[in-house]
């Protein structure tokens, strides 16, 4: 983990910049799609969606959440991703959805920068990469 300063500007531009866009997306569903058959079951999906942890902590306080409450936000999570609702997630509903998700914190933000603790292999750890790595080719 790390201590990264971003706005919306640099979700919105990682966003836009298809190439890198989509390479971190290949990465990332790969990386899910344990037996390499090029979809995504529930299961391997749900690795992902715990590792999030949204309801097992409280501002870093380790909670127990409602098992059954937790089960149903999984499965609205997984529904989200299934845009033909066939019970898999394939390549482009997961990049689709995970765009929209990105669009949707950069809107919440604002461009006020802000200070975040980032996962090293999160796609928001992966724009503020982007955004530095573009910045220095610019100005030299």
């Amino acid at each position: 983990m790390s201590v990264e300063v971003l706005d919306a500007a640099t979700i919105f531009n990682f966003v836009e910049d298809e190439e890198a866009f989509n390479v971190s997306i290949c990465d990332r569903f790969a990386h899910l799609d344990t037996d390499q058959d090029g979809i995504l079951s529930y299961e391997e999906m749900l690795k992902e969606l715990q590792s999030l942890r949204v309801f097992e902590t409280h501002y870093g306080i380790d909670v127990k959440p409602d098992p059954g409450e937790l089960a149903h936000v999984y499965d609205s999570l997984f529904m989200q991703f299934d845009h033909d609702s066939n019970g898999t997630v394939d390549l482009e509903e997961f990049k689709e959805e995970t765009k929209q998700m990105m669009l949707a914190m950069a809107n919440g933000m604002g461009f006020s920068p802000v200070q975040m603790v980032l996962e090293e292999d999160s796609f928001l750890k992966k724009a503020v990469e982007r955004e530095s790595t573009t910045t220095r080719v610019t100005t030299v």
